[in-house]
């Protein structure tokens, strides 16, 4: 598949999934007429309009692999993506990250207050799981118990919020780059995987019939990573819309200070290409997959 056709593919896959995620959180989401509009409102602000959407279109690109329903395939991906929101949420407030700026406008503190944004992230945490448990995402119990534990596992200490523990004890401890990849295989790595597992788990694959997809997940989810401490070294503020430079000036070793920004860039080619090779049992029908891997690593933002 030539550059300029994954291009094209992978931009109408995402507009059409931008879209689609919105759409499922407005049905989701309504204001009630009530003292708690303005938490679904602060919910709606962050969940709606903005983010790449990079996690809902690995899911519905992987369930759509083994033939899944695209609507109950987005459900769990706007589940993945309420997990993604809700983290971004409470790692923007002035406790964690103290950011003032993401997707190009206020974060949600700035925009309403931080009690509120806090709640607004408890309440899209457990929303994640709501969808996930509603048979409306699969009528077969046993996957929907299976999708929960994926996320579940992928969210907390030995996923995502592990990984931001980690990140946040760096500012006190020199980390090698060992450390460096274990923190991001938890921080970043663990949604993106559990995205493209999560996919899978919904066509019916059993675990042992998903290794190379998981193959795939490790890769790109470094790769990743590496993009994303490329962009916070050299990146626009403008294009990115949030605040860069911020590891630089805590002091915190990543993948380019340990590295070299020419051998992370390197390295994270590298990884892409390992990710799609992963890929080829599959041969055209996982383009998308492969569109998204590469698209991972010339992003601007």
């Amino acid at each position: 598949m030539g550059g300029g056709i994954g291009q094209s593919l992978l931009k109408d896959g995402l507009a059409r999934v931008q879209r689609e995620v919105d759409s499922v959180f407005d049905a989701m989401l309504p204001v009630p007429q009530d003292s708690r509009a303005r938490l679904v409102e602060a919910m709606r602000y962050a969940a709606i309009g903005g983010g790449k959407r990079v996690r809902p279109l690995l899911l519905v690109s992987t369930a759509e692999l083994f033939g899944v329903d695209r609507d109950r395939a987005l459900r769990a991906a706007c589940a993945v993506e309420a997990i993604h929101v809700y983290s971004l949420i409470h790692d923007d407030l002035p406790c964690m990250d103290n950011d003032d700026l993401r997707h190009g406008k206020p974060t949600l503190h700035k925009a309403f207050d931080d009690a509120t944004a806090v709640l607004a992230g408890d309440s899209l945490h457990a929303l994640a799981f709501e969808i996930l448990a509603d048979p409306e995402t699969s009528a077969d119990p046993f996957i929907r118990v299976e999708l929960i534990s994926t996320l579940g596992r992928a969210s907390g200490k030995d996923g995502m919020a592990g990984g931001q523990m980690m990140d946040m004890m760096a500012e006190e401890q020199d980390y090698d780059l060992h450390t460096i990849t274990r923190l991001q295989q938890l921080k970043t790595g663990a949604l993106l995987a559990a995205s493209v597992e999560m996919g899978a788990i919904m066509g019916h694959v059993p675990p042992e019939g998903r290794a190379h997809l998981r193959a795939y997940s490790r890769d790109i989810g470094l790769a990743f990573q590496i993009a994303d401490d490329l962009l916070d070294h050299e990146g626009d503020e403008t294009k990115a819309g949030k605040a860069l430079r911020k590891d630089d000036g805590q002091g915190k070793q990543t993948f380019v200070t340990l590295m070299g920004a020419e051998k992370a860039r390197e390295q994270a080619k590298a990884l892409v290409e390992q990710a799609v090779g992963h890929l080829a049992a599959h041969g055209e029908d996982a383009r998308m997959l492969a569109a998204v891997a590469r698209y991972i690593v010339e992003r601007d933002r």
